[in-house]
């Protein structure tokens, strides 16, 4: 069993490069697709057993990244006029120099120039108040002036 990516590719290439068997045949019979067994061969026939190394896809660079000299310069006018991000980019705006507001915000940020606005604070949970047992009952209580069977008996005895 192959213990790396390096020689468990160099195991799925070296039939084709020995010619015992081609991509095709190869590819159907692989988890790979042919494609995928192309890029290895290539690899490996350019740079030999270090072409198969699992390289990063990540991009090396940004072609739209904000220069520096523009990065630079916005951390400039923030020291000297100590302004928020949008009015910043309306001081560059009559300068001639078209940036978005919200990338002078990210470049204050990154460089640790926002303001750091107060969190209100925690209050404690409120405690219930502990009750006993029937104060969770309420009755309504309607008052009769007088029983009315009271008042024949009051009749009838005199």
């Amino acid at each position: 069993m192959p213990n790396s990516n390096q020689e468990e590719r160099l195991r799925w290439i070296m039939p084709i490069l020995e010619k015992k068997i081609s991509i095709k045949v190869m590819a159907e019979v692989c988890p790979f697709s042919e494609r995928t067994i192309k890029y290895w061969l290539s690899d490996y026939r350019k740079l030999g057993l270090a072409g198969l190394v699992s390289r990063s896809t990540r991009p090396r660079s940004q072609p739209n990244e904000t220069p520096i000299w523009l990065k630079e310069k916005i951390l400039a006018l923030r020291g000297e006029h100590d302004l928020a991000a949008i009015k910043l980019h309306w001081k560059l705006e009559k300068e001639g120099i078209d940036i978005h507001e919200r990338t002078v915000g990210k470049i204050l940020k990154i460089n640790g120039l926002t303001r750091k606005y107060r969190q209100r604070k925690q209050q404690p949970p409120k405690k219930k108040a502990l009750l006993l047992p029937g104060e969770l009952v309420e009755i309504d209580i309607k008052f009769v002036p007088g029983r009315i069977g009271l008042n024949r008996q009051k009749v009838l005895v005199n």
